[in-house]
């Protein structure tokens, strides 16, 4: 014969969970910053939709513009991408007539990525996808401008931390 032991659980309140006391998530950093990062993607995707670029093929578009052609390395360290997640989405890209992909001809272990036309055409419509990102943000361009100095900085500080680890 078995018998049923009845337990009662009492839900315990998250600051009495334990000795360590856990900060509370809206005082964290890192949540802060994912949850802009979050929000400033989901401002991008109505500007980006109709030109059919994501925030990262964006992202990519950026760096391309700036700088090309690129090595997929050269490409991945600027957006802070490792190839793994780099190699897929420009397979995107290049399916897309955005980007080509060829090897080095000096160093053949080396693909070079550049803009196609197509590519160098949405160039244009960057214009209209910052403005309308401005008007949507709510923030004086002097807010903007400290607010990018500042992020700027802590990115730096922090790539030095990750860099030295």
């Amino acid at each position: 014969m078995t018998t049923k032991i009845e337990t009662r659980t009492r839900k315990v309140p998250a600051q009495d969970a334990g000795a360590f006391a856990v900060p509370r998530l809206d005082q964290q950093l890192c949540f802060a910053l994912y949850s802009a990062s979050g929000l400033m993607t989901k401002l991008y995707r109505p500007l980006l939709e109709p030109l059919g670029l994501t925030y990262p093929q964006y992202l990519a578009m950026l760096a391309l513009w700036q700088r090309s052609p690129s090595t997929i390395s050269e490409l991945g360290e600027t957006l802070g991408l490792d190839s793994a997640t780099l190699t897929p989405l420009l397979k995107r890209m290049e399916a897309n007539g955005l980007i080509t992909r060829r090897r080095d001809s000096a160093d053949e272990r080396r693909v070079l990525v550049e803009p196609t036309a197509k590519g160098e055409a949405l160039r244009a419509s960057m214009k209209d996808v910052q403005a309308g990102l401005a008007c949507g943000m709510r923030l004086e361009p002097e807010e903007l401008k400290s607010l990018h100095r500042t992020l700027t900085g802590f990115v730096a500080k922090l790539r030095d931390v990750a860099s030295a680890s």
